[in-house]
């Protein structure tokens, strides 16, 4: 007797999940959660599109391509999914992050909720994925002090920031040839970011309030390709290309400035409002990715963002005190993004269970997108290491539980120094639902 699973069966299942991942995500809002001051500034803290497995390797993505894995950075990588599977991958993390400014120190947490992605085959060297994920985080909150020795009055100054932007993808990679394949991520971009700055005293001084609302709803394209080049039988170099581009949001950026008298409690108020003010910078990434047999393999990404292109809003003051909302050139500069990470497995078909982990490591720079008081933002350093665990059942063995560790180091000239360490769990849940089972 011949008994074969229900294929229509297992499709209900795997978009049932599909829609529920899909909720689930959407509720959870894809923040990650950030504490930096740094985040003030343009789109703010913004987030790459790694995963559970190369978040372990710093981030590095671009030329990786596996059948058992999701791999977002580069949506050519999709057409290689296992045709028998259906993978499903989420992730969450929780950081603490030190600041030091001259003598002053603070540590602060933050966490949540990271990403969740899915992918499967739909025809023959046609795969198909989609997700949820940051793509900028905006949270902080701090004051500062001046004295007014003309009537001896102490201004404290409030910051407080909120936010941050979403994007919920779909995508696809196709293979044209065996050596290339091509694919993209077309996603819904969504959120809003609000900041504050607010004037406060004890004596008869007026307060100042101004706050900085901007609501994107729109969209992001990424083009991915990759060629995959055999060196021998058990090697293999892949060279993996990504190209975003850049264009208008079609967002509205409000500036609502609040201007209390002291002395009789009322408040004036004046809004400006910036029409289709926020764009998206063309972006360019290549990566070079190397493989030997099923037990090591390494790369490296360079990423290139011209933000420096772009204008962004700015409330100004003239010589005659009259404020403005406008678009000012020269806050913003080009990005440039390094990362390199390698993964080794002593012997991933082996019996005994640690010869089967995946041991991570990786190291990145990365420079700043924006320009502080006309100088430059933080440069960043950072170095990971991660471990892929595999969870044992009574049928595979293809299901992995992620876990990196980061640590990620901010600073610059005369401004805050932050350390990050930050921990990222993930599951890659990697079962065979449209496999046939044959019972004799």
């Amino acid at each position: 007797m011949n008994f074969y699973r229900n294929k229509a069966q297992n499709m209900n299942k795997s978009l049932c999940c599909l829609a529920l991942m899909a909720l689930t995500t959407m509720g959870a809002s894809a923040q990650s959660g950030t504490n930096s001051p740094y985040s003030q500034y343009g789109l703010g803290d913004l987030a790459g599109q790694s995963v559970g497995f190369n978040k372990g390797m710093a981030g590095v993505g671009f030329g990786f391509r596996k059948g058992n894995e999701v791999n977002p950075m580069n949506p050519a990588s999709y057409s290689s999914v296992d045709s028998l599977t259906f993978i499903l991958d989420a992730g969450l993390s929780g950081q603490i992050t030190h600041f030091r400014e001259k003598e002053e120190r603070l540590n602060a947490r933050s966490g949540g909720f990271d990403y969740a992605v899915a992918s499967l085959r739909l025809i023959k060297h046609l795969g198909f994925s989609f997700g949820i994920m940051p793509y900028s985080n905006v949270g902080y909150n701090y004051y500062s002090r001046q004295l007014l020795q003309e009537v001896s009055a102490v201004i404290r100054t409030t910051h407080i920031g909120t936010g941050g932007y979403n994007q919920f993808f779909v995508g696809a990679g196709w293979q044209i040839a065996k050596p290339l394949s091509v694919g993209f991520n077309f996603a819904y971009l969504w959120g809003t970011i609000e900041r504050s700055v607010a004037t406060s005293s004890s004596s008869d001084v007026n307060t100042l309030t101004k706050i900085y609302r901007t609501k994107i709803s729109n969209y992001r394209l990424d083009l991915g390709l990759q060629f995959e080049q055999p060196l021998s039988k058990k090697d293999k170099m892949t060279i993996g290309v990504v190209v975003s581009p850049g264009h208008n949001t079609q967002a509205d950026p409000e500036c609502i400035i609040t201007n209390r008298k002291s002395t009789t409690g009322k408040a004036d108020s004046v809004s400006f409002t910036l029409d289709n003010a926020i764009k998206l910078p063309w972006t360019y990434g290549v990566g070079l990715a190397y493989q030997h047999s099923t037990s090591f393999r390494m790369g490296v990404d360079y990423q290139l963002q011209k933000w420096g292109d772009l204008v962004m809003p700015e409330y100004v003051v003239d010589t005659e005190g009259k404020g403005a909302y406008v678009l000012s050139s020269g806050l913003m500069k080009d990005m440039h993004r390094i990362n390199v990470g390698a993964e080794w497995t002593p012997k991933a078909n082996s019996a005994k269970f640690f010869n089967r982990i995946r041991y991570r490591i990786g190291a990145g720079y990365t420079t700043p997108y924006y320009n502080i008081n006309n100088g430059d933002g933080p440069k960043e350093y950072r170095v990971s290491l991660g471990f892929g665990i595999p969870i044992l059942n009574n049928y595979n063995h293809r299901s992995i539980l992620n876990i990196s560790a980061e640590w990620n180091r901010r600073s610059a000239v005369n401004l805050v120094k932050e350390n990050t360490f930050r921990i990222n769990i993930g599951l890659t849940f990697n079962e065979r639902w449209f496999a046939k089972w044959k019972v004799e």
